[in-house]
């Protein structure tokens, strides 16, 4: 491995988004990284692969319109030179307005890119104590980006560091099925609020009212799985099991994953629910259910979904589960570079620091290397302006008084002034999105400029 900018040299434990992301970021400006990864050797439940950037949840990256949240955030990663988002467009499957990929081969091409990089040492082992792997391996710091579900020998050692405090909450996988198990007559291609037919990257699965309402009934009556060792369920908001969303009331689901506005078919009524089935590559031989995440045993999962219309003989090849994301108090613990208030050698970078997504975890991983160039440089390390997405994202997980993962939003985002006209006019959520697009694109442009990394 070569060497450069000094005598330098990164640790970075984890390769997944985050740490993927990060390490690219500095290896291609010849800051020699040591990339650990444990999953080869001690995989944790959600991972399935054996190499990087794994897509555990759903294999969509979400909106690409350059207006929205999820867009702009897209736009200032490709900005810094994003790996993931270089490799998710190479492998992009169709979903509409959203970027979904091959899982499988994304993940090959980010496992390639960092492997045959001259400037990445890619090690395959567990990660215990980082420090003692910054010595063993010559290492002045340390990013961790293990991932929300941290293996138990780090996560020990985090607890140390910090306290055990909020250190947890959960998360759900949603079931893949298998496309020719499917009674497609029951369902129809339409994207939503499209008029696409045939050629929709959504398959939809219409339900009436009795049948909704007794799939809600069997949702709510299901055994799911229980919380491990006594721990507390707390789930991301926008990521809920289905089943948790029956228990909140019946048509909680219906306003949500199951939501029929938009849907409509020429000449026929509104369908009282619809479930969409989302292309897992782009074959479209395999469907994910998207929005069903699910703490619903094995079993039940089998019996309950094949309940949904032209599900009757269904073969999933991946059932839903419930997990463990691991998490810290960003506020208490972090500086806003995300490295440890007492141990400033140290960073965290991922879904650790309290980010929920995949953007937003590589986001944060080009972050905190972006922040860590600027101290290898010497110069004075700034946070991104709170204007831009991956300053709003940063800015909240360290100035929310209550730690709880958040995605990109709007909410995030610092008020924009705006006309009375646009204030009055049907279109001015339309008119806010565009002016914190223009305004973060404009902010995030002059602060990388005077960079100069």
């Amino acid at each position: 491995m070569q060497r450069a900018m000094g005598d330098n040299k990164i640790l970075i434990i984890g390769a997944g988004l985050a740490g993927s992301d990060a390490a690219y970021f500095l290896a291609s400006r010849q800051i020699p990284v040591v990339l650990m990864e444990s999953k080869t050797i001690t995989p944790t439940p959600a991972q399935k692969m054996k190499t990087a950037a794994e897509l555990v949840c759903t294999n969509s990256m979400k909106s690409l319109d350059p207006d929205s949240s999820h867009g702009l955030l897209k736009n200032e990663m490709t900005t810094l030179g994003s790996l993931i988002l270089e490799c998710a467009n190479k492998h992009r499957v169709p979903a509409g307005g959203a970027l979904a990929v091959n899982r499988e081969e994304f993940s090959k091409e980010v496992s390639s890119a960092l492997k045959s990089h001259a400037f990445i040492q890619f090690i395959e082992q567990v990660a215990e104590d980082p420090r003692l792997l910054m010595k063993e391996y010559g290492c002045n710091y340390c990013i961790i980006a293990s991932g929300p579900l941290t293996l138990s020998v780090l996560e020990n050692w985090i607890k140390k560091e910090i306290g055990e405090e909020d250190f947890y909450f959960y998360d759900a996988i949603a079931p893949i099925v298998d496309a020719d198990s499917l009674d497609t007559s029951k369902m129809y291609f339409k994207g939503r609020h499209v008029e696409d037919g045939e050629g929709a990257d959504y398959l939809n699965v219409p339900l009436n009212e009795v049948e909704y309402k007794n799939f809600i009934a069997a949702l709510k009556s299901a055994q799911k799985v229980p919380a491990k060792n006594f721990e507390e369920e707390k789930f991301f908001e926008s990521c809920l099991p289905v089943d948790l969303m029956a228990e909140r009331g019946e048509e909680t689901a219906r306003f949500s994953c199951m939501k029929p506005i938009g849907l409509k078919q020429p000449g026929m009524k509104l369908h009282h629910a619809v479930v969409q089935l989302r292309k897992e590559n782009l074959l479209g031989s395999a469907f994910n259910i998207v929005g069903f995440q699910t703490r619903l045993t094995y079993k039940e999962q089998l019996r309950v979904f094949r309940m949904l219309p032209g599900f009757q003989n269904a073969t999933f090849l991946h059932l839903g589960s419930v997990h463990r994301n691991s998490f810290i108090n960003a506020r208490a613990h972090l500086n806003f570079d995300m490295s440890l208030k007492h141990s400033p050698e140290i960073y965290f970078a991922g879904q650790m620091t309290g980010v929920e997504g995949y953007t937003e975890s590589a986001a944060s991983g080009l972050y905190v290397a972006h922040c860590l160039v600027k101290k290898l440089k010497r110069f004075e390390v700034l946070p991104f302006p709170v204007t831009s997405a991956i300053g709003a994202l940063i800015n909240y997980i360290m100035t929310s008084p209550t730690p709880r993962p958040s995605n990109i939003n709007t909410g995030l985002f610092p008020e924009v002034e705006m006309t009375r006209e646009e204030l009055k006019s049907k279109m001015r959520k339309s008119f806010k999105k565009e002016l914190i697009a223009k305004r973060a694109n404009r902010d995030l442009g002059q602060f990388l400029s005077a960079a100069e990394i």
